[in-house]
């Protein structure tokens, strides 16, 4: 496929002009791993989530998401937090600001309509992470990050504290090139883990992730870990915090960065004593809408119970 390295530039412009901190070119049809995804399904690393386990050959192939598409665009968001000033209640780094679903769905969004005015034969279609797109798969081919040893994205200068999203567009745009993984010998992610959910090969075994265990799982959570619960009321970034390249970061967009004043400082006492109103008006506009009023208290009294 012949490819328009003039409109590549243009458009990666357009794409830093609405904010984004990183964008990338993909190949629509990149190799994207998918015997890896595979295998982590039927090892049943993937816990309850059976959306998963839905769309599969969808979700590594993205040519299947738009007629005629013959590119992806990656894009990134920093969200890396510019000082730690909560309570005692961990909240996990990527919620603590506005909804990242919706304020980058806004953003492709305009960048659409802007590559559109440049190029009137442009057609494409936006994902954040709500439908079967392979993202870090996908990111890692435009040349982005790669996939550590955490199974997060990891850009250089920007860590893995990074949101991603794309365009599946029908533009001839010129392919980055991957970058080398960075990890080398260090497994400070896996060593850091309390409940061993990192398996290697950058896979994580839900059943056992406290990000999952407290996000996504809607039951009792195993007693066998409830020790290991430590704080976390939504979310663990554990195997993030120890990364070398998560160190001496510039802050994050300052919409997902910079924690919303319902979540200041909260803490644990705070969390058990939510009604549903409260809960409500501390989650809403957020990402820690994912989490229902009773999975928070759920969260908070094993929090309590680790920390007592």
């Amino acid at each position: 496929m012949s490819v328009d390295r003039a409109l590549t530039k243009a458009v990666k412009a357009l794409a830093g002009r609405e904010g984004f901190a990183r964008v990338g070119i993909a190949p629509i049809d990149a190799d994207l791993n998918s015997q890896r995804f595979d295998r982590w399904l039927a090892e049943g690393m993937g816990a309850e989530m059976a959306y998963m386990a839905r769309n599969v050959r969808k979700r590594h192939r993205p040519a299947k998401l738009v007629a005629g598409a013959r590119s992806v665009i990656c894009l990134a968001v920093s969200y890396a937090p510019a000082a730690e000033t909560l309570g005692d209640a961990f909240i996990a780094r990527y919620a603590r600001g506005r909804d990242y679903h919706k304020l980058l769905k806004k953003r492709c969004h305009r960048l659409m309509d802007r590559i559109g005015a440049l190029e009137p034969s442009f057609d494409g279609r936006a994902f954040v992470d709500a439908a079967p797109v392979a993202e870090r798969a996908l990111a890692a081919a435009a040349g982005i990050g790669w996939i550590g040893k955490n199974g997060c994205l990891i850009a250089p200068g920007l860590g893995s504290y990074v949101v991603l999203c794309e365009i599946v567009s029908n533009l001839p745009l010129a392919p980055d090139e991957p970058v080398a993984a960075q990890c080398g010998d260090c497994d400070a992610c896996i060593g850091a883990c309390p409940t061993g959910a990192l398996v290697g090969d950058g896979m994580l075994d839900a059943r056992r992730c406290r990000s999952y265990l407290t996000i996504e799982h809607r039951g009792e959570i195993d007693r066998e870990l409830w020790p290991l619960m430590d704080a976390c009321v939504f979310g663990c970034d554990d195997c993030q915090t120890v990364c070398p390249h998560n160190r001496d970061l510039p802050p994050g967009d300052d919409d997902l960065a910079r924690p919303r004043e319902a979540i200041e400082r909260l803490t644990i006492g705070d969390v058990l004593d939510w009604s549903g109103d409260d809960w409500d008006a501390a989650t809403r506009g957020s990402a820690m809408r994912r989490a229902t009023h009773e999975m928070f208290l759920r969260n908070a009294a094993l929090a309590a119970r680790a920390s007592g």
